[in-house]
């Protein structure tokens, strides 16, 4: 089993722990990264582009002129889709995008990323984030000492964070059971609770 050095949010080491070898010295798999990201992405589509075709757009059904004699096309409805502001054909309807990938392969491509973090040295653990303040400029004064880059903070329910960092730019709040593939390779850090590796081990310890 991998062990870390426990940090308090000073960056100050305070203990060590041990971690899952399952979960955090799992091989790196990109090709589950594809598969994962793209059905988060497609869940995040909303799916309402729409278009009116002829039979919907708001112009009366009257012939525009008669059959012969005027030199322009025989077109029976300003409705026509070859006139301007006419219905569209096979426009946009709205629609689902969303999709799954078996628990299995989401499971498999998290351990990986964690994994990854790990061994990149940019995962760190910390013994508690409990704190009794809300200031964002005093969280990411003790956040930036663990990384420059976009910052992923992983703790259980912990309001007095999530509102200290919820309007910062580069850092990301997530509860443990909020953790994901996408927001686990958008940022370059991941700080994680003690409290938030119990959860992730008890969760992704097991493919079901």
């Amino acid at each position: 089993m991998p062990t870390v050095n426990l940090f308090s949010l000073e960056k100050k080491v305070v203990g060590s722990m041990e971690l899952n070898d399952r979960i955090f010295s799992a091989e790196e798999k990109p090709v589950l990264y594809y598969e994962v990201v793209r059905m988060q992405l497609a869940k995040r589509r909303a799916g309402t582009a729409f278009a009116r075709d002829r039979g919907e757009v708001a112009f009366s059904t009257k012939k525009l002129f008669r059959q012969k004699g005027t030199g322009n096309a025989r077109r029976g409805s300003r409705k026509d889709p070859l006139l301007r502001k006419g219905g569209t054909i096979h426009g946009p309807r709205p629609r689902d995008y969303e999709y799954l990938v078996p628990k299995k392969v989401r499971k498999g491509a998290l351990r990986s990323a964690l994994s990854t973090r790990l061994r990149e040295e940019r995962l760190f653990v910390v013994d508690t984030m409990a704190i009794d303040w809300i200031s964002t400029k005093r969280a990411l004064n003790h956040l930036e000492r663990f990384g420059d880059g976009p910052i992923l903070v992983v703790d259980t329910d912990n309001a007095n964070l999530w509102k200290s960092v919820r309007n910062a730019v580069d850092c990301k709040f997530l509860p443990a059971r909020g953790v994901n593939l996408f927001d686990v390779l958008n940022h370059d850090t991941v700080v994680v609770s003690k409290a938030a590796v119990n959860y992730l081990e008890g969760v992704l310890g097991h493919d079901r």
